[in-house]
């Protein structure tokens, strides 16, 4: 067996992944079957709060690495919709963490806990971009479900919209909401080279006879046979044979 640290924190990497196979659950409502898992979520969440940072002269990598942590604590409580957070009381995140890194080294795991208190609070400049990028992403996912034709996901949009705080994100939240999702490989498909179009209809007659023939041949792997329609008779053969022989 590893040392316990290793193996503590091979449990939480193993746990984790549990967040590849979960649903956010709030896109159900919306009416769609099959919707991103929380760390499909989670992956373009800290792209968005590594630009965020940038735009706003915050610390790109802390930024990044608090959006990593926000929603790990969901591998133990689930991902628990807005319609649901009025009836259902779960533990607080940073208790939650707590437990998530019992096993690992005492600085990782204090190094852990101290994100996610962070993210929580929102009093640093990175813990309120990486919120904006939670709420920016919801709404990016909402516009992409929007044009796959799920019509009841505006809420979504205007929620999240809402919800921004800085300047670089509800700037962003104005763009993502002018331009298609679609667009950014449209672009490729329009230059994409086009087939040449022919007049009339392609001639197919070749092709019919090959498929006629085929069908006219017996199965198996003998050689073909004439059809019985046009098997000569064995009356008229033989009697040519005598027809000959008489001669």
């Amino acid at each position: 067996m590893p040392k316990p640290e290793l193996e503590g924190l091979t449990n939480f990497l193993d746990e984790m992944g549990l967040l590849k196979r979960s649903k956010r659950a709030g896109w159900l409502i919306a009416g769609v079957d099959n919707p991103e898992s929380i760390a499909e979520h989670t992956f373009r969440t800290a792209i968005i709060g590594y630009l965020l940072a940038r735009m706003e002269g915050a610390d790109p990598h802390k930024t990044a690495t608090l959006c990593l942590f926000h929603d790990t604590q969901e591998s133990r409580i689930g991902d628990v919709p807005s319609v649901g957070k009025a009836y259902v009381v779960t533990a607080p995140n940073p208790q939650v963490t707590a437990d998530l890194v019992v096993g690992f080294p005492d600085e990782i795991g204090q190094a852990v806990r101290e994100l996610v208190d962070e993210y929580e609070a929102r009093e640093s400049l990175e813990a309120r971009l990486a919120r904006d990028a939670d709420k920016l992403e919801c709404l990016i996912q909402a516009r992409e479900y929007q044009a796959q034709g799920h019509e009841d996901v505006p809420p979504w949009i205007e929620t999240s919209a809402a919800a921004l705080q800085s300047r670089s994100a509800r700037q962003l939240a104005e763009a993502c909401q002018q331009v298609p999702p679609r667009q950014w490989w449209k672009a490729f498909a329009e230059s994409y080279p086009r087939p040449v179009k022919t007049s009339g209809e392609p001639d197919l007659s070749c092709l019919l006879e090959v498929f006629s023939s085929s069908r006219e041949r017996p199965s198996g792997r003998g050689p073909a046979t004439t059809s019985p329609s046009r098997r000569p008779s064995p009356t008229a053969h033989r009697g040519g044979r005598l027809s000959r022989a008489r001669s």
